[in-house]
């Protein structure tokens, strides 16, 4: 990674979702002490683990849109399906998530079909998904990121935080802006994470004919994501592209 600036992106990315899965650590932490304290593991149980959720909402205030664990069907004693979500509005206090769990209704949430679950669940380690539209949520574009929970080889389900992509692109505002070049942080999708150009929204797909011209100028393994870049910047300048993107 011989460019300095792309460097400095890296960096700052990796910072940002250490921070991320480091504040999602104590929940884990939390779930496996209350599944190791439970003779009998009941939804009630999961109460023990709201100190560590709400925690986490706070370290995270204004980039977490949400967070909480989300339990692996036959694992809690009264319930086969069961999810502990919190959601931050900007001012209240946080707000559980009510979702259909119920298999034979026409609303059942079946998370467990969810890339941010699944993938924890088979490969036992963290993981990101999006930028997405979170339908089932906040109906904005987010990242969630996931990490298993696990006690003596029994996967317990995950523990998640949900970042709105607005936010973790305005984290980088200073390194991107910093950047000679058109520089993009594309997901192992191929769609953008964030800019600098205001030709690329987040959770746009990079376009193919972009995508084979850029050079790769650095990967992350963790996420699987790439750092993107070519000799063009967008037509408008940064402080013309915070604008248009309706940030302040």
């Amino acid at each position: 990674m011989s460019d300095p600036h792309v460097a400095h992106v890296a960096e700052r990315v990796h910072a940002i979702v250490e921070d991320v899965f480091g504040a999602l650590e104590e929940i884990r932490v939390g779930m496996e002490e209350c599944y190791r304290s439970s003779p009998s593991f009941t939804s009630a149980d999961l109460a023990g683990v709201r100190p560590q959720i709400f925690g986490c909402l706070r370290r995270l205030r204004g980039v977490a849109a949400g967070t909480g664990v989300i339990v692996a069907p036959g694992v809690l004693a009264d319930r086969p399906r069961w999810l502990d979500w919190w959601q931050a509005p900007p001012e209240d206090d946080p707000v559980f998530l009510d979702v259909d769990l119920d298999p034979d209704s026409l609303d059942f949430y079946d998370y467990t079909a969810a890339e941010w679950f699944a993938a924890p669940q088979r490969t036992r380690c963290r993981h990101v998904v999006g930028p997405y539209v979170d339908y089932g949520g906040t109906d904005t574009y987010v990242l969630t990121f996931t990490a298993p929970a696990q006690v003596d080889g029994r996967f317990l389900g995950v523990v998640g935080a949900d970042v709105r992509a607005a936010r973790f692109e305005a984290l980088l505002l200073g390194v991107l802006a910093a950047c000679p070049t058109q520089v993009t942080l594309v997901n192992a999708e191929g769609r953008v994470v964030a800019a600098n150009s205001p030709r690329l929204p987040a959770g746009a797909l990079l376009p193919e004919d972009e995508a084979q011209a850029r050079a790769v100028a650095a990967r992350l393994p963790d996420p699987p994501w790439r750092i993107v870049s070519s000799s063009r910047r967008g037509r408008l300048s940064w402080p013309d592209d915070l604008a248009q993107r309706g940030w302040p």
